[in-house]
């Protein structure tokens, strides 16, 4: 017997709808929502956690913020991605920077981040990249 997993009711759609839009704008508030109780690693339908996405669209200070607050720097979305590698290959090198310092992997996803450096022309990161091995 299959069961198919409940629908959430509309007005919870709403808000992890309105939380990732909120990531996606940098939007300082969705920390206040993880202090009050949202997972800090919820993911979208597609795994990407508020950090992926944070970290993917250049938000330096929220991805801060998340990584203060327990985000896992090396939780990869439904297509084996990490945040450093997404940041790579967005040239968002504030955020790449707040994630080496909180010890994101190098070596995590697929591609990771040292391929993705190599792969989109980023070699000033190798040094960086490879000193966490």
């Amino acid at each position: 017997m299959n069961e198919q997993p409940e629908a959430l009711p509309e007005d919870v759609q709403e808000l992890v709808t309105k939380l990732f839009a909120m990531t996606r704008e940098g939007d300082l508030t969705l920390l206040e929502y993880v202090r009050q109780g949202v997972n800090v690693d919820l993911a979208n339908q597609d795994g990407n956690t508020f950090l992926m996405l944070a970290a993917y669209s250049g938000r330096e200070e929220l991805v801060k913020g998340l990584l203060a607050e327990g985000a896992d720097p090396d939780k990869l979305n439904g297509h084996g991605q990490s945040p450093l590698a997404g940041a790579i290959f967005k040239k968002e090198d504030g955020v790449v920077e707040a994630l080496l310092e909180a010890d994101a992997d190098p070596l995590a996803g697929h591609p990771n981040a040292v391929d993705s450096a190599k792969m989109f022309g980023r070699t000033d990161l190798l040094p960086r990249l490879t000193r966490q091995q």
